[in-house]
């Protein structure tokens, strides 16, 4: 169990929340969700004890062991897979050394052996012995080869040590595992397992994390920052959004009801606090009033933007045509002659592990490079707009402002204009004249998404769209995307964001293209069985 008691933090002066009094249980998973800033990564590093509060304290029983995952993925450079993972218990890893430094003198004493004895009935305690299949089952589960067990940490890509970092944090059954944006860098498969892992684990887990599907899958309990304050709610994330989009709704037909009487009793006690026999009820209604107070709805923190495609014109009957496309990158063929027809209706997601093969796709279809052979044809009708994944040649070198940037690509360059498109996303006011080349990840999407929203196309190619995005951004591009009436070509490792969006999915394998007319729940379900 941990207690929260009285927890504070502040920086430079300004409270990031205050109060704080929590417990988290064991046989429980918390999800903690915040905007951007809010101190989602602040409020774990506290509890993971890698930084001190301003006020107030975390208390921990010394007898349970906490497991946190880690972000720097250099750090274990000098270590092998398998010596990675058993750090995740360092007191393992740590009797381990003993041991193999024990073993390896020439001199080994009588003090010597009484030490390794002691030594291996502890090893035999935290279940040493099973610690290298431990490993195995571990990494095989978040999709590695067992033949990496042995190999050095430095000849690992990016991808591969988040896994192995990951499988850290829940090597040796930690009472207690802590976890920030765990499902990064992971595919659909590595996903589930971590969901079933969790969801079988008996201790306590607190997320950060902008999954909204893992968060529905795994959290018994929402931890919301907001407002200054941080409260824990029962409930998954779907329940915590409803059940808050309710509670406003309320908190405004109460204000609403509240001003429409302070205005009734205003009325009367202008029309009657002149006439004599009227006086008393005046008076009495002055009282009412006075009593009557409005009440305000918090200053969240969180800022919804609101995304919305419009086409200019519909779509005829021919979309794409797309005939034995192949394309190799770098001495790899990613595309293997790939073929399919786009319908008018579809929204097709590109899933799976082949994420080079769906950016070559959607860069070969907007012209950016060429196939090596195959062709394709757009629909005389059509009309494309085009989100990269890489949108960094959009920014670079640029020092022109928000309002100039988009300005670029309108029709209509009225400041006006512009900044009703930038006010959706939420740059507004003295916003709109920062330089592009100094914005967030974020920013620099919600620009590109801007820029989508003036075309009036009737086809949009998307890769990767949610990525750098909070989970308000996602949710409001979620539900553009759903209500656009064109058609959506887009890849994505989001599942409820391809699940609420996708009437199709296709998969780019090595073998060829996966195609079926379905949800993306189904298509999962083709899978395992």
């Amino acid at each position: 169990m941990i207690t929260v008691t009285n927890l504070s933090v502040s920086f430079a002066g300004s409270k990031l929340f205050d109060h704080v009094d929590l417990k988290f249980l064991p046989g429980n998973c918390y999800g903690i969700i915040g905007a951007n800033g809010a101190g989602k990564s602040t409020f774990l590093k506290i509890l993971a004890g890698e930084k001190e509060p301003t006020t107030g304290e975390v208390s921990i029983p010394k007898n349970l062991r906490m497991s946190v995952l880690k972000q720097n993925h250099f750090a274990y450079d000098e270590f092998t897979v398998v010596d990675t993972v058993i750090q995740g218990n360092p007191r393992l890893f740590e009797i381990m050394k003993q041991k193999d430094e024990l073993y390896a003198k020439e001199d080994f004493s009588e003090e010597d052996g009484i030490l390794v004895s002691e030594l291996e009935g502890e090893f035999a305690e935290l279940n040493g012995w099973e610690a290298e299949t431990e490993v195995s089952k571990l990494i095989q589960g978040l999709g590695l080869s067992p033949d990496l067990l042995y190999a050095p940490m430095d000849s690992l890509g990016g991808k591969e040590k988040v896994k192995v970092l990951l499988a850290q944090a829940l090597f040796g059954e930690p009472q207690i595992i802590l976890l920030d944006e765990p499902t990064n860098n992971l595919d659909i498969k590595s996903i589930t397992w971590l969901e079933d892992f969790l969801l079988e684990y008996v201790g306590t887990v607190i997320v950060v994390s902008h999954d909204r599907h893992f968060l529905n899958t795994v959290c018994t309990h929402t931890v919301d920052i907001d407002y200054g304050k941080v409260k824990l709610y029962t409930g998954n994330y779907d329940f915590w959004y409803e059940s808050s989009m309710l509670m406003q709704r309320i908190m405004r037909d109460q204000n609403r009801k509240r001003e429409e009487k302070a205005k009734e009793l205003l009325s009367f006690i202008a029309r009657f606090s002149a006439n004599k026999s009227k006086s008393k009820q005046a008076t009495s209604r002055k009282k009412m009033l006075d009593n009557l107070t409005l009440e305000e709805m918090p200053a969240s923190s969180r800022r919804y933007p609101y995304v919305g495609y419009q086409m200019d014109r519909e779509p005829g009957k021919e979309i794409l045509a797309v005939e034995d496309i192949s394309h190799t990158v770098d001495d790899v063929k990613v595309l293997n002659k790939i073929s399919f027809r786009v319908n008018k209706g579809d929204k097709i997601a590109f899933v799976g592990e082949q994420d080079v093969a769906n950016s070559t796709l959607f860069r070969i279809l907007m012209e950016e490079i060429e196939p090596d052979q195959g062709e394709f044809r757009w629909g005389v009708s059509t009309s494309v707009s085009y989100f990269p994944k890489d949108n960094s040649a959009f920014f670079e070198n640029c020092d022109l402002s928000i309002l100039k940037w988009l300005e670029q690509y309108s029709s209509d360059t009225s400041e006006s204009y512009l900044r009703g498109f930038l006010g959706r996303m939420l740059f507004s006011g003295e916003d709109v004249f920062k330089p592009v080349n100094v914005l967030s990840g974020g920013e620099k999407v919600r620009c590109m998404l801007a820029r989508m929203m003036m075309s009036g196309s009737n086809v949009l190619v998307l890769d990767q769209p949610t990525n750098h995005l909070d989970l308000e951004s996602i949710t409001a591009l979620n539900n553009g995307l759903s209500d656009f009436k064109g058609i959506v070509l887009f890849a994505s490792h989001d599942h409820q964001f391809i699940q609420t969006i996708a009437n199709r999915v296709m998969e780019i394998t090595p073998d060829g293209l996966i195609d079926r007319s379905m949800s993306y729940d189904e298509y999962l379900a083709l899978g395992s069985n």
